[in-house]
């Protein structure tokens, strides 16, 4: 039996490195976690990741800066868009005000009964605080966000769609969608995995913008990775996905924190199946108390480490 255990991670394209780390851990108090670069391609461009105290999966937001590159992208529908982040449900009123002491302009709603801060970050891409009751994961307590107002971790992801029932057919039949589907003006959301926390993919009916650039590029959403225990598991889901005739899906890429597949769902949005496999995880490179405070490279890369580090542009480390 196939199963998936809920979400993994972020991963969005974003301007200038140094406004990305700024605006994660100084604006949103978020643990800056580990200082590599993306895999893919030639051109060398940083891959940065932040999270909770912890480092959960379900609670870490990873970035690409695309700008240095003068690489962007364009937002619009069948396009993952929102990033929305758990925070307990008490802590709101702090963030409306720790917001405005930043600079950043935040908006209070209310969706599906719960009330939300709704931001942008500085590349434009659209970030959402939800208020959770009773979420176990740990908020980081670094630069200056208390405990008790901390963030918990990843709590969906919103995404812009044509046709919201091609996206809930393909949950239903093959992505592992649990319950019924709860509708609320133009949006409609189902929770996929663990029914605890971070699991919610939210849909918004969007027939109004043109078509958003699935590329990378500054400005932009890239892809929503969910957690899989197994590497059996992971390849089992990947052949009931490629049976279903879901079938422009990746080969397994070694990223090496996890491996993974990624699948274009007929929403438009980029998923990622990833593991966290024996010899991965955050700490398989730096000490748990290092994160985040050296540039890691994997060792196809290393003897080229002088050279990627002089096109990259430098980084202020967030103290």
């Amino acid at each position: 039996m196939t199963y998936l255990l809920g979400s993994h991670h972020v991963t969005l394209s974003v301007g200038h490195a140094q406004e990305d780390v700024d605006f994660h851990t100084k604006v949103l108090g978020m643990r800056f976690i580990k200082k590599t670069v993306l895999y893919d391609g030639a051109k060398p461009i940083y891959h940065l990741y932040y999270s909770n105290a912890n480092g959960d999966p379900s609670s870490v937001v990873t970035t690409f800066p695309w700008a240095q590159a003068g690489v962007y992208g364009t937002r619009g529908t069948n396009q993952a868009r929102e990033v929305l982040l758990a925070v307990p449900s008490g802590s709101l009123d702090y963030w409306e005000k720790r917001l405005k002491e930043h600079g950043v302009q935040a908006a209070s709603t209310e969706v599906f009964g719960t009330r939300r801060i709704e931001l942008l970050h500085p590349s434009g891409i659209e970030y959402v605080l939800v208020g959770t009751e009773a979420d176990p994961r740990i908020g980081y307590t670094g630069f200056g966000v208390p405990q008790e107002h901390a963030i918990h971790g990843i709590f969906g992801v919103g995404i812009h769609v044509f046709d919201q029932d091609r996206m809930v057919e393909f949950a239903n039949h093959v992505f592992f969608a649990n319950g019924e589907i709860e509708e609320t003006a133009d949006v409609a959301r189902f929770r996929v995995g663990s029914q605890e926390y971070g699991n919610w993919v939210e849909l918004r009916g969007d027939r109004t913008d043109a078509q958003g650039t699935w590329r990378y590029g500054a400005g932009t959403y890239h892809h929503f990775a969910w957690n899989l225990d197994t590497l059996e598991n992971q390849e089992a889901v990947k052949f009931d996905i490629e049976g279903a005739g879901y079938t422009d899906i990746s080969e397994l890429k070694d990223r090496t924190y996890f491996k993974s597949h990624y699948v274009r769902t007929p929403g438009g949005a980029l998923f990622e199946l990833a593991v966290t496999h024996a010899d991965g995880g955050w700490d398989c490179d730096e000490s748990p108390e290092e994160l985040g405070t050296n540039f890691m490279l994997p060792p196809q890369f290393e003897s080229e480490r002088k050279s990627i580090m002089s096109q990259l542009e430098p980084i202020n480390d967030p103290s």
